[in-house]
């Protein structure tokens, strides 16, 4: 199975062994009562029973939860490995915040979290204090870290200055000769959306990864280092908030898909005016589906 977090690995394990013990047919408990017995959030035991749906061993309907078979060997999952650079403890830490429900003001405890990163002690503090300088976790004053949290202030914030890098980087990109390799890359790009475009009804969730790959390939055409880490940070915070929403994805990554052709045969056409039009109008989009992803997980939490 893919590498996920810690805390999803345990919970999914002990569901299947509460699956295990109770009789094939019968119900298992409420969300409530199963994140509290095995102490995580209820976001946490959603993820897991949606894995133990996918595994055929639990069936889903409203607030029944039918078990349908023993699990076995192959259905239990590995705890991941330590993570290898600071892009892969990056990927775990957005995914820990982002999907395992960890509110804003949440009190980071760094030698529970260096042990379930599986990284040094000093590693964690070094790269929350890199974290620091994009106002995502602040220090304490009496020591220790506070998750500042993603606000939908902070989303406001984030997808303002994400414009700002973005048009510059049309901007830059619609000067460049044909020879240059960003125009292969963005024709590869559209291929792939197209391509997807008439699988859409079976890997519609597979459009976050191709988002990701086509705002990279806009934005690498500014050579300045600057704009690279702070891109870097950003394109990771909507990968993940994306996945939390998943009311109408098909459609909403279908329309997505469609917006982004849109704005490649702008910049082909190399006409600043539609080039930054387009642009400007599949950013609002990726404004309103954040804050959107946001909503949807408050109201599910609630």
């Amino acid at each position: 199975m893919a590498r996920t977090n810690i805390r999803l690995v345990e919970a999914y394990n002990k569901l299947l062994t509460i699956c295990d013990n109770e009789e094939i047919g019968s119900s298992l408990a409420s969300e409530n009562a199963l994140a509290l017995d095995l102490g995580v959030s209820r976001t946490v035991v959603r993820s897991a029973l949606e894995r133990l749906t996918k595994a055929g061993i639990v069936a889903l309907n409203g607030r029944h939860k039918a078990i349908l078979r023993r699990s076995n060997e192959d259905d239990k999952m590995e705890r991941p490995p330590a993570p290898q650079g600071l892009d892969e403890l990056e990927n775990r830490f957005f995914e820990w915040v982002l999907h395992m429900d960890v509110p804003a003001g949440t009190v980071l405890n760094v030698a529970q979290l260096a042990k379930e990163f599986g990284v040094a002690t000093h590693t964690l503090q070094e790269f929350l204090s890199s974290l620091s300088r994009y106002g995502i976790v602040a220090r304490r004053p009496k020591g220790g870290w506070l998750l500042e949290g993603f606000t939908t202030s902070f989303a406001l914030e984030l997808s303002e200055f994400r414009s700002v890098l973005e048009l510059n980087a049309v901007r830059q990109l619609l000067t460049l000769p044909k020879e240059h390799p960003i125009w292969a890359r963005l024709q590869t790009l559209e291929t792939e959306h197209r391509t997807l475009l008439t699988e859409i009804d079976e890997k519609f969730h597979d459009f976050s990864r191709l988002d990701q790959r086509f705002h990279t390939a806009i934005n690498s055409v500014v050579d300045n280092r600057f704009v690279k880490e702070f891109q870097k940070i950003i394109s990771l915070i909507f990968h993940y908030h994306f996945q939390w929403n998943k009311s109408d994805e098909r459609i909403r990554n279908e329309s997505a898909i469609h917006e982004h052709l849109a704005y490649l045969d702008a910049l082909r056409s190399r006409d600043p005016v539609k080039a930054e039009a387009a642009a400007r109008v599949h950013l609002a989009t990726s404004t309103q589906t954040l804050l959107n992803s946001l909503k949807a997980h408050d109201h599910a939490d609630g």
